[in-house]
C-alpha cells in the first residue's frame, strides 16, 4: 500500500525533538546524538561490498591499464600492500572472464628500480600489431620526479600474465622541456596511431602553470619524442590527472578501437580528473594539426560535463574487443575517517564497469552497467501500474535491501506544473540538491527511490528527480542525498546532484536504475544521462534491517508503469583460494 511520506517525516521530527535537534546557521536540520546513544561499530564486514571490485584488504585507488587480452579481462589498480591508507603504491592485478568475478594475482609492477622507487603510479595498456602488449605507467624516481616507464609480459604463454619485465631504457619519457613541472607529469593514456604511422600518447601535466595533455610520438613505443604542442591545454586549472582519450560515434553504443581506422562522423572525447571528479569534453581530433578541438569551450569549469556526479575519480576506459564496446572504470574512496579505514583494514572500491557511448545528438556521454552484472540477479519482484500521489510512499518488498538492483520508470501525468529553471543552479548543483531535498515539495518532484532506510526513517538515502522548465526545454535534476544516510558522526554525507536535458514532450518517462551494495549506492538516471556513485555507512546495515521505497513528494501525480527489483548474489571478488 502507498503510505504517506509525510508520516515518516513526522516520526523523524518527533524523534529529533527528544534527541537534541537544532538548526544550523543556514537553517538546515542538524542532529546531535547523545553520548549515551549506542551506535554499532563501523568496523564491520557488513560494509564490505558484495559485488563491487575491491581487494581482500588494504588501500586501493585508481584503476590502471584495464584491457581484454586473449580471452581474459585484466584489472590493475593502485595498491598499498602494507596497509589501508595511501602509500607504498604498487600495481595490484586481478583477472576475470566476465568483469564481475575476479581472481587475485601477484603484484604486477613493484617499486624496485630507480625510475619507480618512490611509487608505481597510474598508466595504461596498449595492444600493438601482432597482438603484442605493452603497459606505460608513471614512476617516481629518487628525486621524486615523475617519469614514464614501460613494462611488457615476461611469459606470453601464461594466460594470466602474472609477471612483467621492465624495459631496459626506462624511464622512456622524462619531464624535460621549458615550463614543465617535473612533479606534475603523470598518467599516460592508451596509445593510438596517427596518419603518419607513428604511435601517440598523451600525458597529464602542468605546463607554464596551465593544465595540459602533452603529446608524445614513437615508432616503436620505446623511444618517445615530445610534440611541440599539447594535444590540448587549458588555463582553467594547474594539473589534469588521469587523462583519457578515445573515439565515439553519435548514437552508436558500440565502441571504437583507437588502434584501428576511425570512421567518418566520429567524435573524440578528452576526459580529465580534477576538482575531485572526472570531467570531459567532446570534440574532434584534427589530424592535420594533431590537436583535440572541443565542440564547446566553457571558461567556467564548474559547467564542464562530468562522467559521474558523485564519489567517482581517476577513471580509465578501454576498448573491449570481445563485445565491441568501450568500458570505463572509476575509483570510489571511503567517506569515513582514515582511522576507521585502519581499523577496518581496507579502503576503496571500484565502481561497476560501465559501457560508455555518445548520445545521438553528439552532446553528452551515456553510461550503463555492463550487462554481465545481471548474472547476479535473483528473486525478481515486479510491480506495474503504480500511482504515486503527493506524499505517496510505496515499499519495495521481497528483495535483499542491502544487495539489490532496482529499475523504475516514472511517468509524468502532466508537465505543465514544472517549476521554472534557474541557470545559476548549474554552478553549484550540490547546493541546490541540499536546498531542494526529498522532503521539499515542488511542482513535478521530488520523486524517486529511498534505500537503506531504517524502521523509523531516521537513516535513509534518497535518490530523486525534479523537473524544471527552461525557455525552450526541460531540465531534470537528479540528486543522491546522503545527509541522512547514517547516524554515525564524522562521515562525509553530501547531497550529490547533476542536471540533464530531456525531451519530455516526446518521452514522458524518466528511468532510474540503482545498484545497492551494502556501502555503495550507484545510480543511473535518464537512461544513463546522469550517474551518481555514493558511499554510505548506515547503522541499519550492521543491525540487519533496512527498507526501500518509491516515493513522490511533488504536487503532480507520478505514475510508475513498471518497477522491477532483484536481490543480488555475492560475486567472487578477489577471494583467496579462488584459483
Amino acid at each position: 500500500m502507498a503510505q504517506s511520506w509525510a508520516f515518516f517525516l513526522l516520526v523523524v521530527l518527533c524523534f529529533c525533538c527528544v534527541s537534541d535537534l537544532i538548526c544550523g546557521s543556514n537553517g538546515e536540520r542538524v542532529f546531535l546524538y547523545p553520548q549515551s546513544q549506542k551506535v554499532s561499530s563501523i568496523v564491520s564486514q557488513r560494509y564490505r561490498t558484495a559485488y563491487h571490485f575491491q581487494p581482500p584488504k588494504n588501500w586501493i585507488n585508481d584503476p590502471n591499464g584495464p584491457m581484454y587480452y586473449n580471452g581474459i579481462y585484466h584489472e590493475f589498480y593502485q595498491y598499498n600492500p602494507n596497509g589501508s591508507v595511501w602509500g607504498n603504491i604498487v600495481w595490484g592485478h586481478s583477472v576475470s572472464t566476465d568483469l564481475i568475478n575476479w581472481i587475485p594475482l601477484e603484484t604486477a609492477i613493484a617499486r624496485d628500480t630507480p625510475s619507480d622507487i618512490n611509487g608505481c603510479w597510474t598508466g595504461s595498456a596498449t595492444i600493438l600489431p601482432g597482438n603484442r602488449l605493452v603497459i606505460i605507467y608513471t614512476g617516481a624516481d629518487p628525486e621524486k620526479r615523475q617519469v614514464q616507464n614501460i613494462v611488457v609480459p615476461k611469459n606470453m604463454s601464461d594466460p594470466y600474465l602474472r609477471e612483467w619485465t621492465k624495459a631496459g631504457n626506462n624511464p622512456v619519457i622524462q619531464p624535460v622541456g621549458p615550463g614543465l613541472n617535473s612533479g606534475q607529469f603523470r598518467d599516460p593514456t592508451t596509445g593510438w596511431v596517427g596518419p603518419d604511422g607513428l604511435w601517440r600518447i598523451a600525458v597529464g601535466a602542468e605546463l607554464n602553470g596551465d593544465s595540459a595533455a602533452l603529446l608524445y610520438k614513437s615508432k616503436d613505443f620505446l623511444n618517445w619524442t615530445r610534440v611541440d604542442h599539447p594535444l590540448y591545454s587549458s588555463n582553467s586549472s594547474s594539473m589534469w590527472e588521469c587523462p583519457d582519450f578515445f573515439a565515439v560515434l553519435p548514437g552508436n553504443s558500440g565502441g571504437l578501437d583507437l588502434s584501428a581506422a576511425i570512421p567518418n562522423g566520429a567524435k573524440h572525447v578528452l576526459k580529465m580528473s580534477l576538482d575531485s571528479c572526472d570531467k570531459y569534453m567532446i570534440g574532434v581530433y584534427d589530424l592535420k594539426s594533431d590537436t583535440f578541438i572541443p565542440d564547446t569551450v566553457l571558461d567556467d569549469r564548474r559547467l564542464w560535463l562530468r562522467i559521474d556526479y558523485g564519489n567517482f575519480y581517476a577513471s580509465k576506459s578501454f576498448f573491449d574487443s570481445k563485445k565491441s564496446r568501450r568500458i570505463i572504470w572509476g575509483w570510489t574512496n571511503e567517506t569515513d575517517s582514515s582511522s576507521d579505514d585502519v581499523a577496518k583494514g581496507w579502503a576503496g572500491i571500484h565502481a561497476i564497469p560501465r559501457t560508455i557511448w555518445l548520445d545521438s545528438h553528439g552532446k553528452q556521454l551515456l553510461q550503463w552497467p555492463v550487462e554481465e552484472v545481471e548474472s547476479l540477479r535473483g528473486n525478481e519482484i515486479n510491480h506495474q501500474g503504480l500511482e504515486l500521489k503527493k506524499g505517496g510512499l510505496f515499499e519495495i518488498k521481497g528483495t535483499d535491501s542491502f544487495q539489490a538492483d532496482v529499475e523504475i520508470d516514472f511517468e509524468l501525468t502532466s508537465i505543465d506544473k514544472a517549476d521554472p529553471f534557474d541557470p545559476s543552479w548549474l554552478l553549484d548543483v550540490e547546493k541546490h540538491c541540499r536546498e531542494a531535498g526529498a522532503s521539499v515539495n515542488g511542482g513535478i518532484g521530488p520523486f524517486g527511490l529511498v534505500v537503506l532506510a531504517s524502521d523509523n526513517m531516521e537513516e535513509h538515502t534518497a535518490v530523486h528527480f525534479r523537473v524544471y522548465k527552461s525557455e525552450q526545454k526541460y531540465m531534470i535534476l537528479m540528486c543522491s542525498d546522503l545527509r541522512s544516510s547514517s547516524l554515525r558522526p564524522g562521515l562525509y554525507t553530501p547531497a550529490y546532484g547533476g542536471f540533464f536535458e530531456y525531451d519530455l514532450e516526446k518521452e514522458k518517462k524518466i528511468s532510474l536504475r540503482t545498484l545497492i551494495d551494502r556501502s555503495a549506492v550507484e545510480s543511473f538516471g535518464g537512461s544513463g544521462r546522469v550517474c551518481i556513485m555514493a558511499r554510505v555507512y548506515p547503522v541499519a546495515v550492521v543491525d540487519g534491517v533496512a527498507h526501500m521505497y518509491a516515493f513522490n513528494n511533488g504536487s503532480a501525480t507520478v505514475r510508475v508503469p513498471q518497477l522491477r527489483a532483484w536481490s543480488m548474489r555475492r560475486a567472487q571478488v578477489n577471494v583467496k583460494g579462488m584459483e
